[in-house]
Formats: structure tokens, sequence, C-alpha cells
């Protein structure tokens, strides 16, 4: 077999010589249109899991490039005058050009040929002239193969938000380096680390509206590169920066970073009757952000894929395999990429925070890396954190700091005046169990389950504030006395029983009302006794099926705010701790807010302000009947998932409007405003709407969706994501998932039920007195002991 490799980076050059050392008989040529010794980078990094990946896909050059490495175990954060490190990393660099030699020099001494200067501008006649059955297209993101055949591969293109530079320095970095340094302009970030004996890359990053207001857009290459030194003076130690590109001119250096995707890696070409597999490899079929040292991992897992993938025998079959399987790690690492980049683009929202939460914030950005794996890295670092966090967490609830470190999920949160025992919340799940809106025992067993399984705060199903507000006859409501008194029945027992809160979510299904239970069919209109629907315009949830909803008149309005009032006082009359008010999922307030489901020209609809002032009328009477010293949260969808909905940064403009209202917390949800929505799942999926919310609005937060450990929770609000987190499924799995969790990541100071409590103290009075009885009848004989017992 006859393979073309167009372009000599390390993508290139490692598939050459793996596939030349598993096939000694194919003829592998790699055509690139530089100089051997041509670079325009500075040092690679490389974690020790990919070095693993490498000595079993080639031992000689595996153990060449380890000899080369400057490894270090330590991550430095340096923000507003002070260092936070953390060890135990494992990191590898070196130099790009040390790398690309080692690599050629092995494909040599395996019968590679390597063809240098020459630029391919006509891939079909480069594998007519090698009389090639593979055509292998690793020439860079930049490709101009990709680009050539843009139709059939599909790419996806999207310039990011940041400008960066490479750059080079004599000073030595002893840690991988992320420093931080603020100008009236904004803020402009390192990315240094030492890469072989005497040299460090040092990137230089930030916002493009940053760096066009400091002027680096007029600068010349000598005139940025003294900016970049006087800003990062102190982290320098009086050595220069250097660049490697004088080719470039002026900015052309400073480079924003381009996210790609392809759909297709693979095409064929049509040469003289046949039909030669062309396939993309490394950046020509995807980038990865440099702020999680992706890059040439990527492309080097690709060239073992591949390799590999030849063994096979069938081409077709043999690339299928390959694209398949890259294409889904290709994907879980631009997911984990883009959470990192995203964070780089945005540290003005975390700025705000003392510099040992902003560090380890820094650190779990891209929501691979979490508590415990940090702890298994350093455990003195995560120690220390846990104790900053606990005596924080403490002082702002109003209670003497902890003896010993505490996970952040069982710090305490105190609301208004409600003192919350941890941050673990039940999520709000409908059940389908009440008759005419009445709770009964079973609300009381699967609510009091939970309350007595370690969990904070939970909260029961969305609640209707009148019988026409159901989503379902079997939803429960508070209208009328009755449903107050079963409601209080519970209450009282969570409170009587266990040491946590309960809450209440009050909500109007809107155009979602109506239907049947989830288990007789989902969104489905009841097949008879449907009652009369509105919402903010008209519409069919469900176009074609639902049942369809009129536009709420102002009267409709009036009557809806008055039927809420009159919930939330039996709220309060039943006892509940906690009120949320339900404006998500397409349900009736939801429908106010989103524009895909309002379409009003009055003072409700138009501008996002205008949409949201329904639900903020709702709010503010909720709020003067609700006690003013028990909390109020509101639930919103953060993203639509649909072209023309309400993105994040929505989301943050409606939680500014119900921060200014007075709420207290935003629950960030998304979805189900429309069945149009193309969600992306994955775990905690929804954590980076929080995350976001908080930060930029500077009001609290409860993160849902797919958090379903303890290193879930603890990650997510050590780092400032959110303030609570609501777990759903894990509880109906096990109403004890927070006392298992507690247990699994063994930490004995989970707050117990109160009667558990109890028999543990019983217990350990027991074991007290035994111990006593032992210590009193040490020395004496069997029969002197049962005398004494004779005795009393």
């Amino acid at each position: 077999m006859n393979i073309v490799c167009v372009g000599g980076g390390p993508a290139g050059l490692y598939f050459a010589l793996l596939a030349k050392k598993r096939h000694p008989d194919y003829r592998l040529t790699v055509v690139e249109r530089n100089r051997p010794s041509d670079t325009f980078g500075w040092g690679v990094v490389f974690s020790d899991q990919t070095l693993g990946h490498l000595a079993q896909a080639d031992e000689p050059s595996a153990r060449e490039i380890l000899q080369s490495f400057n490894h270090w175990d330590a991550i430095d954060v340096h923000f507003k005058g002070r260092t936070v490190t953390s060890g135990g990393h494992g990191f590898c660099g070196i130099a790009r050009k040390r790398l690309l030699n080692i690599l050629q020099e092995r494909c040599r001494a395996l019968g590679v040929e390597l063809v240098f200067e020459q630029d391919v501008r006509d891939e079909a006649e480069l594998a007519r002239r090698y009389q090639a059955d593979l055509v292998v297209a690793c020439d860079g993101v930049n490709s101009a193969i990709r680009q050539r055949h843009a139709e059939v591969f599909q790419p996806e293109a999207e310039p990011r938000l940041c400008r960066f530079v490479w750059l080079g320095t004599r000073k030595r970095f002893d840690a991988f380096t992320f420093a931080f340094e603020e100008t009236e302009h904004g803020w402009f970030q390192a990315h240094a680390y030492q890469y072989d004996g005497e040299t460090s890359t040092f990137i230089v990053e930030t916002l493009e509206s940053t760096w066009r207001a400091a002027g680096l857009e007029e600068m010349e290459q000598q005139q940025a590169l003294a900016f970049c030194e006087r800003l990062f003076a102190r982290h320098l130690d009086g050595h220069a920066l250097m660049a490697n590109a004088a080719h470039l001119r002026g900015s052309a250096m400073w480079i924003r970073f381009p996210r790609l995707a392809c759909r297709n890696w693979v095409h064929r070409l049509e040469l003289d009757g046949r039909r030669v597999p062309l396939v993309l490899m490394g950046d020509a079929a995807h980038t990865a952000h440099f702020s999680i040292g992706s890059g040439t991992k990527l492309a080097l897992e690709d060239a073992i894929e591949l390799a590999g993938a030849l063994d096979g025998g069938d081409m077709d079959a043999a690339l299928a395999r390959y694209q398949d399987l890259r294409m889904v790690e290709v994907l879980k690492l631009q997911s984990a990429a883009r959470n990192s980049m995203e964070w780089f683009e945005n540290v003005a929202r975390y700025s705000a925070m003392e510099a040992g939460q902003f560090a380890y914030s820094l650190l779990t950005r891209s929501q691979r890396l979490s508590h415990e794996n940090l702890r298994l890295r350093d455990p003195a670092y995560v120690a220390g954190f846990e104790r900053w966090f606990a005596e924080r967490a403490a002082r702002e609830a109003g209670l003497p700091p902890p003896q010993a470190p505490v996970p952040p999920m069982f710090t305490p949160y105190k609301v208004r005046g409600v003192l919350l025992k941890n941050r673990v919340v039940v999520s709000p799940m409908a059940q389908y169990s009440s008759e005419d809106g009445t709770v009964g025992d079973y609300h009381l067993a699967h609510l009091g389950a939970r309350a007595l399984g370690g969990a904070a705060l939970v909260m029961a199903e969305m609640t209707c504030v009148s019988a026409d507000a159901r989503i379902t006859p079997a939803c429960p409501g508070l209208y009328t006395p009755q449903h107050t008194a079963a409601w209080k029945r519970i209450v009282d027992f969570v409170h009587g029983s266990t040491d946590a809160k309960i809450g209440v979510q009050l909500g109007h299904a809107g155009a979602k009302g109506s239907t049947r239970a989830a288990w007789d069919g989902i969104d489905l209109p009841l097949e008879s006794g449907n009652w009369p629907l509105v919402a903010a315009s008209s519409q069919q949830y469900i176009e074609g099926v639902s049942q369809t909803a009129r536009a709420a008149t102002l009267e409709d309005l009036e009557r809806i705010k008055r039927d809420f009032v009159r919930a939330t006082e039996a709220a309060a009359d039943a006892g509940f701790d906690w009120l949320e008010l339900h404006c998500a999922h397409g349900y009736l307030l939801s429908s106010f807010i989103s524009p895909l489901t309002n379409r009003r020209s009055d003072a409700y609809g138009g501008s996002l302000k205008n949409r949201c002032r329904f639900p903020l009328e709702v709010f503010a009477a909720v709020r003067a009947a609700w006690p003013p010293d028990r909390p109020i949260s509101v639930r919103v969808s953060a993203h639509d998932w649909v072209e023309g909905g309400i993105l994040p940064s929505d989301a943050v403009e409606i939680a500014r409007l119900f921060k200014q209202a007075g709420a207290d917390m935003i629950d960030c949800s998304s979805g189900q405003v429309s069945k149009l929505e193309k969600p992306v799942f994955g775990r905690m999926f929804q954590t980076p709407f929080s995350d976001r919310i908080r930060n930029e609005a500077g009001i609290p937060t409860i993160a849902v969706g797919a958090i379903y450990e303890a290193d879930h929770v603890n990650s997510i609000i050590a780092a400032g994501r959110a303030d609570l987190c609501a777990v759903a499924r894990p509880h109906l799995a096990n109403p004890a998932w927070t006392l298992l969790e507690a247990a699994r990541i063994g930490y004995t100071g989970a707050a117990w039920p109160r009667q558990y409590r109890a028999g543990k103290l019983q217990l350990e009075r027991n074991l007290e007195r035994e111990r006593a009885l032992q210590a009193a009848n040490a020395g004496l004989s069997p029969q002197q002991v049962a005398a004494r017992l004779l005795e009393g």
C-alpha cells in the first residue's frame, strides 16, 4: 500500500512511523511545505497519561521523548498578589522543535520518506504521482485540503473571543504557571511552563475587546513584547519575552483561537477510475483549546487510532471505524476544552472571588478534574481549602468554626432565617399521586423518607395554585383548606422527625396543563374531562396534538395573581420553610418569559423586560404574602435549546430582574419550553448556567441536572458555581442518597435524622459504660466480676 501524508507536524510524522512499523512493506511518504528545522511554536505539554499511550504505541520514540521532557507536578496560580499552589498534576513539557526532530529521526530509521519544502496545491495530482492508495490530510488548522473539499467535510469553525500570542522566555518556571493581571482595559492572563533546561513557553491571552482597548492592534512586535514584559514583570524576574514569528508583521502574531469540528473526516478522490480515500487527521479535523494542552495530544491519538485501524485490511471499514471512534473521543475533549476556554474568556466573572476559590475554580474549570481528583493529587491542598471554605461558611451562617476540614457539600448555608445543614436539595419531582389536588400517605412516605435521608432541603413537586393550573388531575394543589391541612401533616412530620427543611414549589401549568400522568402518555391531553387552558399567547405545546391554550386576558392575569397569593398564604399556614416560584419549562410564567411562546403586543410582550413583567408582578405579590424571614427561589429555564429562544445571556438579565424584586436564589434549569429543543446532555450539563448567573448577576443559585455524586456537589459548591445542588433521580433510587454519599467519601460528620442521632448517642453511652466497666474490672477473675455484677 502507498500512503501519502500531507503535513509534517506531529500527526503526520507519528502516523507515518506507526503505520510503517506495523506494515514494513507499505510505502509511507510525508510531504511538508516547511524545512525540517522550521517551527512556529515553543513548547508542547503532555500529561503523564498521554506519555503512557505513546510508550504503548512506539517505545523507541517514547523513550527519546521522555528523555527530552521537563517534568513538573505543581500548578501555581498568581492572583491579586497571592500564589496558590496545587501539586500532583504530572505534566511534561518538550520543545516542539525537539519533538518534531525525534519523530523525523524515527521515521527515517523505519524507512518513511520525508519530503520537505513542497507545498501541496493539488492533492489529486500528488496522489497520482505517488500512486497513493490513501491520502492523509494533516496540514493543520488552516488546512487548504479541508477547505477545497468543504462540501464533504462540512467544517464548522467558530472564532472565539480572546486574542493570544505564543512567546518564549529564559525565565524557568518550576510549576505550570497561571498569572493574572488587571489593567484599566480588562484582564490579561499568562500560561507559562518550562519545556527544556533553559526556556519556557509564555502564552499571553486576553479578550479581543481588551486587546484592542490596550492598543495592541496597532503595535509592532517589539512594542507588543515590551507591553507584555511590563505587564507581567513581577512574574518574569527581569527576563525578556521572545517571539519566533519574525515573518509576521504588526499584530499578526496575535491569534483568535478557532474552535473547529468537521461532520465528516473521510472523502474519496476520483483518480483515473480509482477511488482514493482522503482522510483528515489532527488540527485539520478538529481543534481543542490550548488551555488543556490537548492539540498535540489529540493529533497523536488520531495517529495511533488510524494506524491501528489499517490492520483490518478493509479500507472502507477501517476509515469508518477510525472516524466513529475518534469523533467520540474528540467530542469529549472538545466539551472539556470549551468549558476551559470559556473560563479564560470570562476571567472578570470570577475576579470578585478570593484567591483560594479563584484558583480552585480555575483548576476544575473543564469539569474533568474534580474535588476527589484533587484530593488524590494533593491531599494537603484540599484539606487546607476545605478548612478555609468551611470556616467561611460557618461564619456566614453565624456558627462556630468546625474543628476539622469539612467537604463543601456538608457545610451549612443560611438564607434569611432558614439555616440549611448542608448544600443538598431534593429536587421537586412530579409523582402524579394526588387526589383532587390533595396529597396523602404516599407523599408523606415519599417526602418523609428523603427528609430522613440526609438532604438539607426537600422540595415538594410543583404544587398548583388552582384546579385549572394543574398539569394532570393527579398533581397536588394549594387552593382549598383540605390541601393546606394535608400538606401541614407532611411538613409537621419533617419538622418533628428530621433536621431537614421542606419547601414548596408553586406553579401554573399554562399550555402544558390538562394532560395525562407520565406513564399514560407524557404531555398528551386527557382523553376526557379536559379543562380550558391559558398561556401568554395562544399556542399548542405539541403542534397538532396538544389542547390549544388561549392568550390570557388582563382579567385572567389578575385572577391568576390572586391564586398565587392565596396559595402562598396557605403554604405559610402549612409551615413550609421555603417557597419556589416556577418560571421555567414552558409553564404559564415561563410562557411569558420566552420569545418562543410570548407573541403579545401589549405591555407584557416584546422586550425581555416586558416579557418578565407578569412573572415579576406575581413574584412581588408572593413575596409580600410570604413571611419575611423565609426565602423564595425562582426556577428559570436558562436556555430554551431552540434557535430564537432564551439564551444564557438572557438568563443573566432575567436573574438580575428577580434579584431586584427580592428573590433570594435562582434555580437554574433549562429546556422543556418547546418540543423543537435540541439540548446537549452530559454530566453536570446545566451547571455552567448556574455558574454564569451566580457570578455575573451576583445572586446565589441552585445547580441542577445530571448531578449524581458527592464529588459533583463538592466540586460545584467549592468552585462557586452554585450555592446549593438539587439532586433528583438519585434520590428517587435511594432516599438516603446524601448519607450514602457521605459514607462513600469517608465523611463521618453528616447530620443524622433525629431518632437515628438519639439512637447513636445511646449506643455511644452504652459503649462508654462498657469501657468503664472493663476498666473497673481489670485484673479481676471471672468469678469476682460475676460477684460484682450480682451486687449491682
